[in-house]
């Protein structure tokens, strides 16, 4: 009689592990999202800045522009998640807190987008890369006077840089246009208020949105708010030029450009941690200032634009390094901060640090 190997428990033996996969495929699968996030986050800038400024489009409408792609992440969006139903829409969204929360980040939005493709038909593409650098010193400064960010001597310093790098830089641009600087600047301090309403709106109230869940609901509400400056500021002249020429073909492969960036940012957090992604994001703005340099006839870089961004960008990964100490502190359960499942990118929750280029 033969004898069980189990001992004679009748148990059937346990199944044999699975096989993992090989770590190079893994690391090369998160690498090729991370060059993906950098090759289509600069490749939009330069887009946009082609439809707004080439001569064979003439297409000088910011808002215009950055509506149809609201218009388009929208349409997009609910197909995904209430026709196909791809990904699930996170519960938890009521009228109060969308009427008290998600208008005005939708509002916030809609300003960052339409200032920050404005400013892209006075300032070169590398400028206004530049000017971006001084985002941390918005964030902070609003966080502070929201009771969200604790003054400090390390901080303060750190501000400090950043700041005085965006000032070398902007010092050593041949040709400066301020309009074009108060519209980068009034994106970046809309873009600040975004993060912070997002802090105070909806992470205090508990509500946790992936980032299709996001789009679904802000993307809508910065249509209407982006529907009505286009009808009394740009329809009228839209009315009145017959040299436009949109094609529809570059129109749809804009728009799509948009959301995919929007898909790769939700890929980059779902299989990376919040560093990467900041240092990505890094690589991704010095690329963007180097090839605009290349590309664009209105870039011209002076070893004054280049010494200035690099301090700036230093005080920014200064910053970043900070934030990340300080988060995992507060919460030493979460372990990093944002790192996911990966087996599951649907669970990704929004950072409040993460910053979008959807145009």
């Amino acid at each position: 009689m033969e004898r069980n190997n189990d001992g004679g428990s009748g148990k059937p033996p346990p199944p044999p592990p699975a096989k993992s996969k090989p770590a190079w495929r893994d690391g090369a699968v998160t690498y090729f999202h991370l060059l993906f996030y950098i090759v289509i986050s600069g490749g939009q800038i330069f887009f946009n800045k082609w439809v707004l400024s080439s001569k064979e489009i003439n297409f000088p409408y910011p808002v215009a522009l950055t509506l149809l792609h609201m218009v388009f992440s929208s349409v997009v969006c609910f197909a995904i998640t209430k026709v196909f139903k791809i990904i699930k829409i996170e519960e938890g969204m009521t009228t109060d807190i969308y009427i008290s929360s998600v208008i005005p980040i939708g509002a916030m939005f809609a300003m960052t987008l339409w200032l920050g493709n404005s400013a892209y038909l006075y300032i070169s593409v590398a400028f206004a890369q530049m000017l971006k650098a001084i985002m941390p010193v918005a964030v902070f400064l609003l966080g502070a006077a929201f009771g969200l960010e604790e003054m400090s001597y390390k901080m303060l310093s750190i501000m400090s840089v950043i700041s005085v790098g965006v000032i070398v830089a902007s010092v050593g641009e041949i040709t400066i246009s301020w309009v074009g600087v108060v519209y980068q600047m009034g994106g970046v301090v809309a873009e600040a208020l975004r993060l912070i309403f997002i802090e105070i709106f909806l992470k205090k109230k508990g509500v946790k949105l992936n980032l299709i869940s996001m789009m679904y609901y802000v993307s809508p509400c910065s249509a209407v708010c982006l529907f009505i400056p286009w009808l009394f500021l740009e329809k009228p002249k839209m009315d009145d030029s017959i040299s436009w020429n949109f094609p529809p073909f570059t129109l749809f492969l804009n728009c799509l450009c948009t959301f995919v960036l929007n898909m790769s940012v939700f890929l980059v957090i779902s299989r990376t941690s919040a560093l990467t992604a900041r240092v990505t994001g890094v690589v991704r703005d010095w690329s963007v200032v180097l090839l605009s340099a290349a590309i664009f006839a209105d870039t011209q870089l002076t070893f004054i634009n280049i010494i200035g961004y690099a301090i700036a960008i230093a005080g920014v990964v200064s910053y970043n390094n900070h934030k990340l100490k300080v988060k995992p502190q507060a919460n030493p359960q979460q372990g990093d901060e944002n790192k996911v499942n990966q087996g599951n990118p649907r669970d990704v929750e929004i950072s409040i640090n993460s910053t979008k280029e959807a145009s």
